[in-house]
């Protein structure tokens, strides 16, 4: 008699962050001596973040270079990365993936140290905190990454 086998539910990359933030949001996702960050900051940091970056050509099938420092802002640019449905990679890498990823994350402190083949987002830029911090913290959904997998 054939049995079934069935796989147990391993949630993806996006969705381990939004089970942690729904069953304990104030629990503290990234410490550093000056700050810590929640995994509900976490979420929303990284939900603006991913929809910048999508209208920015990153999304499913694409890389994403970063060069980003500080241990709070490579959390979330990490996270908004995978949200968008993008693969992160590291700027210092120096790989043929840095130079045909879509675009890249960045402050201004490290852009000249970076290739000029591909587009930065400088992520302490004043007009790219005015587009992120007043950008929708809800969820980013399939619907949102697909306009990206017809485009590519």
């Amino acid at each position: 008699m054939p049995t079934e086998t069935i796989a147990p539910s391993v949630p993806t990359r996006t969705g381990a962050l939004a089970s942690v933030t729904h069953f304990d949001p104030a629990a503290v996702a990234v410490s550093t001596p000056d700050c810590d960050l929640t995994y509900g900051e976490l979420d929303s940091w990284s939900n603006r973040l991913a929809r910048v970056l999508l209208e920015n050509g990153a999304g499913p099938g694409t890389t994403v270079a970063m060069a980003v420092e500080p241990v709070i802002e490579s959390a979330v640019t990490r996270w908004a990365i995978a949200k968008s449905g993008a693969t992160p990679v590291l700027a210092s890498s120096g790989s043929a993936a840095v130079e045909s990823a879509a675009l890249g994350v960045t402050t201004h402190a490290s852009r000249g140290e970076l290739t000029d083949s591909i587009g930065w987002l400088l992520l302490d830029d004043r007009s790219m905190l005015v587009r992120y911090l007043t950008g929708s913290d809800a969820p980013i959904t399939d619907a949102e990454r697909e306009p990206m997998r017809r485009a590519s």
